[in-house]
């Protein structure tokens, strides 16, 4: 399988370099010759939209997604009324900010009932797709690891994801390839190729062995056993030729100078990916 020969579809998740701020992530960034950047709310939220845009936008970089939309499950009826009006702002923030894929987490059950919770995330999802499509916004449904089921997400496989997404037009609704959450899967491949078009995002990271932490275990690429070069074929021979984004949570590499961690991103992302 071919690698890849250049970094011209590399994009800093910022959460891997969560200790910068955007500033910071920024300027490194243009530093690494990394040429997009995929932002998080809450990092956003610090700088200010008005600025962060201006920061990005002035050094070129190209914004890959907003994370994260989602967690649409809540007890009560007006607090999954004042969820959606939190994804509509990250619909209003994502479309300014210059990308047109926010990042969809779905989130966890209120009340342990699982089944419910799938129900409000599809029609959460299905609520949301018009706001979304009138702001040049697609949504991009990350299905997690199953054991992230009580707390992060209720959609945990490829296959719940693409039936979710099944129900929208390709140009309003899709998925996110993320390869920490999915890799283990023995209908991925499948999976891959069923949602041929509706591919938003491909994420890149490592399974490490022991994992060292629920939330905090994920490797850079080629400390683990993930595929990523398999995968990264597969996504592309599904139609995906966008950006790929590194998105490590670590706290080694959280630790590391900026600069540092960009170098040893891009020389696992060509080696590995």
């Amino acid at each position: 399988m071919e690698p890849l020969r250049s970094i011209d579809r590399l994009s800093l998740n910022q959460i891997t370099t969560d200790r910068l701020n955007m500033r910071e992530a920024v300027e490194a960034s243009v530093r690494a010759e990394v040429p997009w950047i995929a932002l998080w709310r809450h990092k956003v939220a610090e700088t200010g939209l008005a600025e962060s845009k201006r920061l990005v936008r002035d050094a070129g970089l190209r914004v890959s997604s907003l994370c994260r939309g989602g967690y649409f499950p809540a007890a009560t009826a007006p607090a999954r009324k004042e969820r959606l009006d939190d994804n509509r702002r990250a619909v209003e923030e994502a479309a300014e900010l210059g990308t047109d894929v926010l990042v969809l987490v779905c989130g966890p059950a209120p009340d342990r009932d699982i089944d419910f919770a799938r129900k409000t995330v599809e029609e959460a999802i299905a609520e949301l797709v018009p706001f979304a499509r009138s702001h040049g916004v697609k949504l991009g449904i990350e299905p997690l690891h199953p054991m992230y089921a009580a707390e992060r997400s209720v959609i945990n496989t490829l296959a719940q994801a693409n039936t979710l997404a099944e129900q929208h037009d390709p140009q309003d609704v899709g998925v996110v390839v993320d390869a920490f959450h999915v890799w283990w899967d023995p209908e991925l491949y499948a999976q891959i190729e069923r949602a041929r078009g509706r591919i938003l995002g491909f994420h890149v990271s490592d399974w490490i062995v022991p994992v060292p932490d629920l939330l905090m275990g994920r490797g850079m690429m080629g400390d683990g056993f993930i595929e990523l070069r398999r995968m990264r074929h597969a996504v592309e021979a599904a139609g995906y030729v966008g950006a790929i984004e590194v998105e490590i949570f670590n706290r080694q590499v959280w630790d590391m100078p900026g600069d540092e961690a960009l170098t040893l991103i891009k020389e696992r992302y060509l080696q590995h990916v």
